[in-house]
């Protein structure tokens, strides 16, 4: 049997009809830049946050660095960051001038532990960075009071995270500005690259439309040294078309996770992910020390897996000027030398799930 880590194959075949239809709508209508389909895309996933507005972006990483430069964030300031996350996290705020503060996460739930914020506030940190990370929401209402006493911005990602509730409310719809990604394999993801910041602030919302318009409001009127960073209307209205089947994606997951939670509870060395009715399991990570050697075992079976993250932001090579070492973030350091991402995707069968489950137990952890 060969799974892949990913697939997007029978999901898309369920909804083939609906995304030929966008596209040859798209064809139709002359228009291509900043369109009727990024508008009502716009509105639809501003009403699945809960939020005011929602401005379409060309990417995750756009997304983050314009919503920082939107909130004035720039050279001098600080910006507080997961030390466990994906390196567009750490790039956006390096790409302002300002500089990331790498603070450790849980080491149970990896997301970043809010105890450990204050400790790294000064009279620089402007912001701080609530990453729900695998489609874990982090506690961003613990967050939020932290950075109320501090006054400081809160900015989310929720690229892994879509339909999913925190602390009882939507991701997105808690920081002063929400950035995310819809990157082919996110829980709604489009056929290609696109972004989206939401906020309930207007007047973020019309920075944030100016900035990713090469600073202008109006046509040929520049007002600010913008960027072009707009997500284009064929991803829009395939997004829209994929919209109405996020929860019904997202139920899948849950289910597939609940299945790895159950098949997997006993085996030994293999630390599971912790149960969690809010997640919408974008990824399903276990961890052991025997990592590479469960990897290869499960390659050997056909059956792919992916690490994330097998390089801490603070050890990336694109990182040197912030001038840590080795040692310096342990639980970040650890949970990249043990992490494994499982496949768990919409369309992955009970069967292929078994197989999954089956061939991890016959690794030797010993």
């Amino acid at each position: 049997m060969h799974i892949p880590f990913y697939s997007t194959e029978r999901q898309h075949q369920a909804i083939g009809p609906a995304l030929q239809a966008a596209m040859e709508t798209v064809l139709a209508s002359n228009r291509y830049v900043l369109g009727e389909q990024v508008a009502a895309f716009e509105a639809e996933f501003a009403a699945l946050c809960q939020t005011e507005h929602c401005v379409g972006v060309s990417n995750g990483l756009d997304a983050l660095h314009l919503a920082l430069r939107a909130l004035g964030i720039g050279s001098g300031d600080e910006v507080i960051v997961p030390a466990h996350c994906f390196i567009a996290c750490v790039l956006a705020v390096m790409h302002t001038g300002a500089k990331p503060v790498l603070v450790e996460p849980d080491p149970a739930t990896y997301n970043l532990d809010p105890s450990r914020i204050a400790a790294a506030v000064t009279t620089r940190t402007k912001a701080v960075m609530a990453v729900h990370l695998y489609g874990r929401p982090c506690p961003v209402a613990e967050i939020v009071q932290t950075a109320r006493r501090h006054n400081l911005y809160v900015i989310e990602d929720t690229a892994q995270a879509h339909g999913a509730m925190a602390d009882g409310r939507p991701s997105g719809s808690w920081g002063h500005l929400a950035a995310t990604s819809f990157y082919p394999t996110k829980n709604l993801g489009a056929l290609g690259d696109g972004g989206a910041v939401t906020t309930n602030d207007a007047e973020l919302a019309r920075r944030m439309r100016v900035l990713r318009n090469y600073g202008s409001a109006e046509k040929y009127h520049c007002e600010t040294p913008g960027f072009n960073a707009r997500l284009d209307e064929l991803q829009a209205a395939l997004l829209r078309a994929k919209l109405p089947h996020l929860a019904d994606w997202n139920r899948q997951r849950r289910q597939l996770a609940a299945f790895y939670l159950s098949t997997l509870a006993n085996v030994p060395d293999l630390t599971l992910p912790p149960e969690s009715p809010d997640s919408v399991w974008h990824l399903f990570v276990v961890r052991t020390a025997r990592r590479d050697g469960l990897q290869k075992h499960l390659q050997q079976h056909g059956i792919g897996t992916l690490i994330h993250y097998p390089v801490p932001p603070h050890l990336q090579a694109a990182c040197a000027s912030l001038g840590h070492r080795p040692g310096d973030f342990p639980i970040a350091e650890k949970i990249a030398e043990t992490c494994l991402s499982l496949p768990l995707y919409p369309g992955l069968t009970a069967e292929e799930a078994n197989y999954i489950a089956d061939t991890v137990r016959q690794f030797n952890f010993e």
